[in-house]
């Protein structure tokens, strides 16, 4: 089994370029950890701890329809709407939540999904 490492998307709403032209399809592809600690450097990050998403998205962001620079500004020229789905995009291909365990409830037998929280581990 290969891993996937790029997801195809499709922008709700475009990006909408300089001449007018609307870009919804894209890829994207998973995200290394220099891609979530080197924005943490850049000062637009430290002034505005929000910019992180802009400049991990300008990263992992490979293609955009035809737009030849992908970039920050790209990023920032989405609608809001796009931005989000982006970033809903990016959290579930790099799986950023709490994995779970299966286990079965030692009252009733059913199947649950237990969250495992590795910050209070061993506590």
């Amino acid at each position: 089994m290969m891993l996937q490492t790029e997801y195809d998307f499709c922008l709700p709403r475009g990006y909408a370029d300089s001449d007018g032209t609307l870009h919804r399809a894209g890829k994207m592809r998973l995200a290394t950890a220099a891609d979530e600690i080197l924005p943490l450097r850049d000062p637009r990050v430290k002034e505005n701890p929000e910019y992180l998403i802009i400049l991990i998205l300008a990263r992992v962001v490979t293609s955009l329809g035809t737009v030849k620079q992908l970039g920050e500004a790209v990023i920032e020229g989405l609608f809001v709407q796009d931005l989000a789905y982006l970033q809903d995009l990016y959290n579930r291909v790099n799986q950023t939540e709490s994995p779970c365990y299966e286990e079965h409830c030692p009252v009733c037998g059913e199947k649950v999904s237990i969250p495992v929280n590795f910050l209070r581990a061993g506590r």
